[in-house]
């Protein structure tokens, strides 16, 4: 594996990383006795080779047909010594060129209607039960909102949908769109807590039929509908727009067309609210594993690709949030869920897929605590006065309807969760 030890010798100046190649020789590379630590098998003398050349797209591959294995360690382990000195290290002139390269290109052919159509069936319309596995019971599929980081996932889900609603700041009547509902977590939650009609919509087959089976009953019926459609199609206005988790999947060349549709979906005096994963470092790439796996057409962008935008739609970012380590939080949540009950998982699906879903998570767990990966919650409106002139009325709404009192600092709340992992796992179960 002589082209592989060339890069890991550059790499890994963080720590310490084993390589035990198909003839059972070690290759250790960084600080002798240098911690974090990791060993990782490698079972055949071909994946040097693919990691040497193409590391972002074989690195996951190998690990779902389990040509990579760990040793006295965990997959988190591994990816976090690799996470850490990949954070560390600068791009090259060529990195940079490539990624600017690929991002423009991605952005011209971009997320038509049948391609989000598609993507979104790839990721979404797996079977119900398996995301019950690792997700809360409202079934939240984005980042949660930790007051404490010891809080269970239940709670930092609920304290995320309050947090959302009080920055919405929706009297009783106004009408809200929802632009991809998911399972219908945050419309019924909106419409039973503030007193809103609420329209969902999703491209999601799977997730429409779960929504409508949850509104079915639950006495909100006259107040919240679900319906089949991209927010392209949109013609009516609303006097809030929230979305959750859906702007990853619009593309950089329809930003453009995205707030200009929410631009004209806001009523007079409307009030709108982006949650998206974002990127602290730069316009950049989707990683090749993820694009080809898990979130095609799928990218993360940041705030210097989505502001100008922005501008340009005739838009006020009256409020802009930066929410670190929060998702790094969920995903471990999701995680610890998702190995408890990952022998059901295989009888749904199969240990090769088990492997990728395992690898996605803490991957991007990796990406969220060692890396530039964050999310961010931008509040925008037509008009100069649409929301109050301080910050307070959001965190007065909060603690209202239940918000923490104030936070733990994150050591403390890092410490009382990995104290309760067990407890975390039993309520997944």
């Amino acid at each position: 594996m002589p082209l592989l030890s060339y890069f890991l010798r550059r790499l890994i100046r963080v720590g310490r990383l084993t390589v035990i190649d198909a003839g059972g020789r070690a290759h250790v590379f960084g600080v002798p006795g240098g911690a974090p630590a990791a060993t990782m098998r490698l079972h055949d003398g071909v994946t040097p080779w693919r990691l040497a050349l193409n590391p972002d797209l074989a690195f996951g591959e190998a690990w779902m047909d389990g040509r990579i294995t760990v040793e006295d360690c965990s997959l988190h382990d591994l990816l976090a010594v690799l996470s850490i000195n990949i954070d560390a290290l600068p791009p090259s002139c060529w990195e940079t060129l490539r990624e600017r390269a690929v991002a423009v290109l991605s952005g011209a052919g971009g997320n038509t209607l049948a391609r989000s159509r598609r993507n979104v069936a790839h990721h979404y319309d797996l079977t119900d039960r398996f995301y019950e596995l690792f997700l809360d019971r409202d079934k939240q599929y984005s980042c949660a909102y930790f007051h404490a980081l010891g809080e269970t996932l239940e709670r930092a889900q609920d304290n995320k949908k309050r947090h959302i609603a009080g920055k919405l700041g929706i009297a009783p009547g106004m009408r809200v769109l929802d632009i991809g509902c998911g399972w219908g977590g945050l419309a019924l939650y909106l419409a039973r807590e503030c007193g809103a009609d609420v329209t969902g919509i999703t491209l999601s087959e799977t997730q429409l039929a779960a929504a409508n089976a949850r509104l079915a009953g639950s006495g909100l019926e006259d107040r919240v509908r679900f319906v089949l459609t991209d927010y392209r199609a949109v013609r009516e206005t609303f006097d809030r727009v929230v979305s959750v988790g859906m702007f990853e999947h619009v593309g950089v060349g329809h930003y453009p067309e995205f707030f200009a549709r929410v631009r004209a979906l806001l009523a007079p005096g409307g009030v709108a609210l982006l949650h998206s994963i974002g990127r602290a470092d730069g316009p950049g790439v989707t990683n090749a594993w993820l694009e080809k796996y898990i979130f095609p057409g799928g990218y993360a962008p940041a705030l210097s690709e989505v502001l100008p935008t922005i501008e340009r739609a005739g838009l006020w970012a009256t409020d802009i949030e930066i929410l670190r380590l929060h998702y790094a939080e969920t995903l471990a949540h999701w995680h610890t869920r998702f190995q408890a009950n990952r022998a059901e998982a295989a009888t749904l699906t199969d240990e090769r897929f088990c492997r990728l879903w395992e690898f996605y998570l803490a991957g991007a767990e990796m990406d969220f605590r060692h890396q530039r990966t964050m999310v961010f919650q931008i509040q925008l409106a037509r008009e100069i006065d649409a929301v109050p002139l301080v910050r307070d009325y959001m965190v007065d709404w909060e603690r209202a309807h239940g918000g923490a009192p104030g936070p733990v600092p994150f050591a403390e709340g890092r410490r009382k969760e990995k104290a309760t992992a067990e407890q975390i796992a039993v309520e997944g179960a």
